[in-house]
């Protein structure tokens, strides 16, 4: 088979999906062609992480070079079925330009929609009309079906607690939320007192309950962010990224020093942490 000549300054997305069938192709890649859909949703996964850092980089050079490996990964798995005879990426990008005109008929259509919060109740309403016209035995029978069970535990947590809100069943402020806070703070330092007060090691059941205690504790400050229209997977990566520039400037001091972290005083390593927080931010 012949194949239309794909050089790394070819134009747009086109080039790129020969460029994929040319890999997948008879005297392609031997790697290439083993993929499937499955296999490469785990890299599809790895590379929409690389570019949520990118995004957090603040750097667009950055971004636009993970938004192509994004776009690669989606293009390829898109082949994978064309191959297989089920569609090809022209019928997604079609089905999803139907779905997003659907759901936007304050756009499209006659319907108002004044405030951010008047589009997100307008867009679950249309969402779940179009599970109840479909009529298919597999749709979603719960509000809490349509979140992905694999999801990351913190985003998974939002994601549940945002949809069982839409029910009424909530708090009716952030005070409210808050007091609860306190409440499973109360209960997670009980069970820590109980196995502090064993002066053996802590039994399976012991930890478990600890566990637990502490998984009502982040789901209930998962509930603060959201009432505070915050996201807790942000925040949480931002305050990562603070602590991990923090302690590097301390790393980076302390070998300045010739010495490690692991050698010095606790009274030093507070010492080194008060100048990261002013010098690194």
């Amino acid at each position: 088979m012949e194949y239309p000549p794909v050089t790394s300054d070819s134009n747009g997305i086109s080039a790129l999906m020969r460029l994929i069938q040319r890999l997948r192709g008879e005297n392609g890649c031997p790697w290439d062609k083993k993929q499937t859909p499955a296999t490469l949703s785990v890299y599809l996964i790895e590379e929409m992480y690389e570019l949520v850092d990118a995004i957090a980089s603040k750097k667009p050079a950055d971004v636009c070079e993970e938004l192509g490996d994004v776009l690669f990964q989606l293009l390829f798995i898109a082949d994978l079925f064309r191959e297989s005879g089920h569609f090809d990426i022209e019928d997604a990008a079609r089905l999803n330009l139907q779905k997003m005109i659907r759901r936007h008929p304050h756009v499209f259509g006659e319907e108002t929609a004044a405030t951010s919060e008047d589009v997100r109740r307008q867009w679950h309403r249309i969402k779940s009309e179009e599970k109840k016209s479909a009529g298919d035995a597999g749709a979603p029978a719960g509000v809490l079906d349509s979140v992905p069970a694999g999801l990351p535990a913190l985003l998974r947590a939002y994601r549940i607690s945002e949809r069982a809100a839409r029910t009424g069943f909530d708090w009716t402020s952030l005070s409210g939320v808050m007091e609860k806070v306190e409440e499973e703070w109360a209960e997670f330092k009980a069970e820590v007192r109980k196995i502090e007060s064993v002066a053996s090691e802590p039994d399976v059941a012991a930890r478990g309950n600890l566990s637990l205690e502490f998984g009502d504790l982040l789901f209930t400050l998962v509930n603060v962010a959201r009432f505070a229209r915050i996201h807790p997977e942000t925040s949480l990566a931002d305050a990562t990224r603070k602590f991990e520039k923090r302690f590097r400037h301390m790393e980076a001091v302390a070998a300045q020093d010739g010495v490690s972290l692991e050698s010095v005083s606790h009274d030093e390593l507070d010492r080194l942490w008060e100048n990261a927080k002013l010098s690194a931010g």
